[in-house]
């Protein structure tokens, strides 16, 4: 099959296409991504055209072969503990005062966390590791993550929990030795997360353009890093404000260091460089945490 090709008016309908299904938008620059990414679908379907594909995806009856098309265009890129300003503020900052709540008695040992966007499930096992870690059940703690994408290839790897041994380089070493498995055999050069991270994780698919959530809460934190930077302005204001009805009344969001929500919505506030709390509990929240630091 020859190098596929497209023209403005059929970018233009991919693109309305590709927003209304995922809220994401893509740039007339990104006409080249298109058709490489595309490029493989067409070739299993021995589709020569990006115009026939179109005919093809835009049907409503081809919900599997959109879901595909999905898959292809996103991108996903993810590490082990990736941001780590953000694994230390829960280690040094949250945790103990849940832990301090919960010996007072003013908290429950229940906590739920979602990673919105989770891609290949790092970021979830990586907020697993630290919960096991730190808030063991064996103290009481009932702790779950769940871990959501848009992409079905993303969360079939996620689920499998099995990674390139290279992927180690990000894991700290106290984590690695407890949590990781290498493999052997057939597995060589390859590791697989430990069963008891596995258990406290769960893995759906959930599209953050599909308003309302499907989730059940409120959530004491929601990872939502590098992801709304593909979303236009409507759709990245709709989806936070549908992850700002989500989290408790101290709950906290978390975004990526490229991602500046301020002026999206009166529903947050920024606690601290890309954490956000709801505005009602902002005056709290920051005496609290007054002197946190990146």
């Amino acid at each position: 099959m020859h190098q596929v090709t497209v023209g403005q008016a059929l970018f233009e309908e991919f693109q309305r296409l590709i927003y209304g299904e995922t809220g994401i938008w893509l740039g007339h620059s990104k006409t080249s991504l298109l058709c490489g990414r595309l490029f493989r679908r067409l070739h299993a379907l021995q589709i020569p055209t990006l115009a026939e594909y179109y005919l093809l995806v835009s049907d409503p009856k081809q919900h599997q072969e959109r879901m595909l098309m999905i898959d292809a265009i996103t991108t996903n890129e993810t590490r082990f503990f990736r941001e780590p300003q953000h694994f230390e503020w829960l280690t040094h900052k949250i945790f103990p005062r849940w832990q301090a709540e919960a010996h007072r008695g003013t908290r429950a040992k229940k906590l739920r966390l979602w990673s919105a966007g989770c891609s290949s499930g790092e970021e979830p096992y990586s907020l697993a590791m630290l919960l096991a870690q730190q808030l063991p059940a064996t103290e009481g703690w009932d702790a779950r993550v769940l871990g959501t994408d848009i992409s079905t290839r993303m969360l079939e790897q996620a689920v499998e929990g099995i990674y390139p041994m290279d992927r180690a380089a990000d894991i700290p070493n106290t984590f690695l030795q407890q949590y990781m498995r290498r493999g052997i055999a057939t597995q060589n050069g390859r590791m697989k997360v430990a069963p008891e991270v596995r258990g406290i994780v769960q893995f759906s698919r959930l599209n953050l353009s599909r308003f309302p959530y499907p989730i059940e809460g409120p959530l004491d934190l929601i990872f939502c890093r590098n992801v709304l930077i593909y979303f236009d302005a409507d759709s990245k204001r709709r989806a936070v404000e549908n992850l700002a009805r989500c989290i408790s009344a101290e709950g906290l969001l978390f975004t990526g260091h490229t991602e500046n929500l301020n002026g999206v919505t009166s529903l947050l506030r920024n606690l601290a460089p890309t954490i956000y709390c709801k505005t009602e509990s902002y005056s709290r929240l920051k005496s609290n945490f007054q002197d946190a630091r990146h």
